[in-house]
């Protein structure tokens, strides 16, 4: 079977000297894996030691392993990572069967199940081992680079990319990193252009499902409309992510209506603070429901994301009446006759918002507008451009 594997090296000399890049941006090769000595070449200076860490299940262990038998054959040192269940499986098979993998240094962790629970949930599977093993893994690894024998040292860490976490603590470690893609070469061209079919209009964003809340470092309600805001995101039942800032409120610390932790856990979120542009950059958001500040409001229209607007003072009133009235990229939050925000027309205006087609197209045509405007031969360009000469004389 032919494999791909997607090479990215950081040093920790080149995380130090370096800014930090996207995942894309390191990836140096994709080589089609038909020879051992692709990765041999690669991992040069002193003796190559690899550690490989597949993701704990049958068709995903038995590719690498394959992998680890080629790289051996190459003279590379392989040690190879296994949940202690596959482990165990491996070390009770016959003498013949291990000698197979006698050249291979085996060793395992936890994964976080007990010994009669059932692996074959892959949900349960992906939720709870990389909670788990990462840890672990980690703690093994700085074991071994603390070995006095240099061989001990892993100079490479192939991982499944299932098990995408192995890859950083490789770069945490300051180690290389190699990840190792088990299925077909096709699959995983389609899902790196997902993205980019999505932007394009090509593939429908369906997974959009995320409701983005925050209200910028200013906003405070008090306790009634913050429990209104929390049962309002209840109510609408959809996946939302929320930035609750500790002064949120008026109160000397943040309380939840009875019960509300409780019942969303499963679909909702509620973290201090955001990297809100690579949030909004993401494609499982839906709409921002913001306070109309005009960074978020760049922010949101930048991203291409709808708008549910609740703005608090001065220019976001304005603001909202750009979103809402001129560009047709969001709706408005109205509130009744005691001034509140009710629950209700949150939900509301929410579940209007996202069967909104128009909303939605308009948002995608200003975001390519404001892609236009700051790129080159653009009008925010030109401007930047004019005033650096102007201040060059």
């Amino acid at each position: 079977m032919t494999c791909v594997i997607r090479i990215y090296f950081k040093t920790a000399k080149a995380l130090e000297n370096k800014p930090k890049q996207s995942a894309t941006k390191n990836i140096i090769s994709v080589a089609r894996l038909t020879k051992a000595y692709t990765i041999t070449q690669v991992i040069m200076g002193k003796q190559a030691h690899v550690l490989v860490v597949p993701f704990p299940a049958q068709g995903h262990v038995m590719p690498l392993m394959n992998l680890s038998h080629r790289l051996v054959d190459a003279g590379v040192k392989v040690t190879f990572l296994n949940a202690e269940f596959i482990h165990a499986q491996i070390m009770a098979t016959s003498t013949e069967k291990r000698k197979e993998h006698s050249a291979i240094h085996l060793v395992s962790v936890p994964d976080g199940f007990e010994p009669g629970d059932d692996r074959k949930d892959p949900l349960k599977l992906m939720e709870i081992i990389p909670r788990v093993m990462p840890g672990h893994l980690e703690d093994l690894i700085r074991k071994m680079q603390q070995s006095v024998e240099d061989h001990d040292h892993i100079t490479c860490i192939i991982a499944d990319t299932t098990a995408w976490w192995a890859l950083e603590i490789a770069e945490k470690l300051g180690i290389k990193g190699a990840a190792f893609w088990p299925g077909a070469v096709g699959v995983l061209t389609l899902i790196h252009h997902i993205p980019k079919f999505i932007e394009a209009g090509i593939m429908d964003s369906n997974d959009a499902q995320v409701i983005y809340v925050a209200f910028g470092s200013t906003t405070i309600f008090n306790q009634h409309q913050f429990d209104e805001l929390a049962l309002g995101l209840e109510l609408i039942g959809r996946p939302f992510l929320w930035v609750v800032r500790p002064d949120l409120t008026d109160g000397s610390v943040i309380v939840y209506p009875n019960g509300f932790r409780d019942r969303v856990a499963h679909h909702g979120e509620m973290i201090k603070w955001a990297p809100q542009q690579k949030v909004l950059a993401h494609p499982s958001i839906a709409c921002f429901l913001t306070h109309c500040g005009w960074n978020s409001t760049m922010d949101g229209l930048s991203m291409g994301v709808p708008f549910i607007c609740w703005p608090y003072f001065t220019d976001q009133f304005h603001n909202r009446s750009c979103i809402c009235d001129i560009w047709n990229v969001g709706l408005g939050l109205n509130p009744d006759e005691d001034g509140i925000i009710s629950r209700h027309e949150i939900q509301s205006k929410v579940e209007k918002l996202l069967f909104d087609e128009g909303i939605r197209a308009n948002s995608l045509r200003l975001k390519e507008t404001a892609r236009k405007c700051v790129s080159e031969g653009g009008s925010s360009w030109k401007n930047f451009e004019g005033f650096i000469e102007q201040i060059k004389f």
